[in-house]
């Protein structure tokens, strides 16, 4: 099987480097792969160029469109039988490619995804965000767990695709939030063979500060309210969760100005995620990051969800009138 890996990259020169560098220590070889450049004010071409030798790479320079119409550009001028969505701020173990040859061989796939996992060279705040995005105990286990409250959905730092799929489904939508979602909900009601690779897993970096993380989520909530204005049927349970937790929290913080009952409920879940991020990560300050990390998690994108819903739902408004300064800068 011969892979296209596609790398759409933004302002990211120096985790692009990270990133070809471990495409360079996969045991597998027989893929391409493309960069992406989305009209980036700091450009990766000399990154790229510097692994001319070790790997079958190309570099593409484009005027900025968003991540769903980059990959697009990227599907159109590979050659690969799959198609393999990375972000630019993945890093790829030397196994990931061998675990999704094993899969294919093992039962066949239209499109598949894989998990993501904090590596130890990775901050610990990056570790904290990391678990507050893949905790059962914060995002149901969505996101690749073993345990989780709703089918997985390939999203866009890792997935595979084949070819005459992707070419048929059209690609990723111009939506700027929430297109990998689409795209995967799109795969499903198209009844294509889906899976989740639970050994294709890779580095994932995500956020480096609470305050990019805060606003990363926010505009994931909002994203949910605009999948749901599209397909109705993908909102599910797990998705409202936050919105309770934050109209929850908003309520026990008031409750607690006049009993301290109030506090009780909020430190009773703070304590559960403290411990279990401190067994998961063996660090009792990382254990406390994830403490911070998951509330806002939870509350950003609680509050873009009941943001989106009040201006799509009740006002009525578009995606793009609606959130033009989120998604269309």
């Amino acid at each position: 099987m011969f892979y296209s890996v596609i790398i759409p990259v933004y302002n990211r020169p120096d985790e692009v480097n990270e990133l070809l560098l471990s495409l360079t220590k996969q045991r597998f070889k027989d893929f391409e792969v493309l960069v992406i450049e989305d009209g980036s004010a700091i450009p990766c071409e000399e990154v790229v160029k510097k692994y001319s030798e070790a790997l079958d790479v190309k570099y593409f320079f484009k005027p900025n469109s968003g991540p769903g119409q980059t990959r697009n550009f990227g599907a159109e001028r590979s050659k690969g039988d799959y198609l393999i969505i990375l972000d630019s701020d993945c890093i790829i173990p030397e196994g990931y490619f061998d675990a999704v040859e094993a899969e294919l061989r093992r039962e066949p796939a239209d499109a598949f995804g894989g998990p993501d996992r904090a590596d130890n060279s990775f901050s610990d705040m990056q570790k904290a965000i990391n678990y507050a995005m893949t905790s059962f105990f914060t995002t149901g286990g969505i996101r690749g767990g073993k345990k989780k409250l709703d089918k997985f959905y390939p999203r866009s730092f890792n997935m595979g695709v084949k070819r005459d799929v992707y070419m048929k489904l059209e690609g990723f939508s111009k939506m700027r939030f929430g297109e990998d979602i689409d795209f995967s909900i799109r795969i499903f009601k198209s009844n294509y063979i889906c899976r989740l690779f639970p050994d294709a897993w890779v580095y994932h970096k995500r956020r480096t500060d609470l305050r990019k993380f805060f606003k990363q989520v926010h505009n994931s909530g909002i994203a949910r309210i605009n999948l749901f204005k599209k397909y109705p049927e993908s909102l599910k349970l797990v998705h409202l969760l936050p919105a309770v937790f934050t109209a929850g929290l908003l309520f026990l913080l008031i409750v607690s100005c006049f009993t301290l009952l109030g506090i009780i409920p909020i430190l009773f879940y703070a304590l559960i995620i403290l411990v279990d991020a401190s067994l998961q990560t063996r660090k009792f300050k990382i254990g406390l990051i994830s403490v911070v990390a998951s509330f806002i998690q939870l509350t950003g994108y609680g509050s873009g969800f009941i943001l989106a819903w009040w201006k799509r739902v009740v006002l009525k408004k578009d995606e793009f009138s609606a959130f033009e300064k989120n998604f269309y800068k």
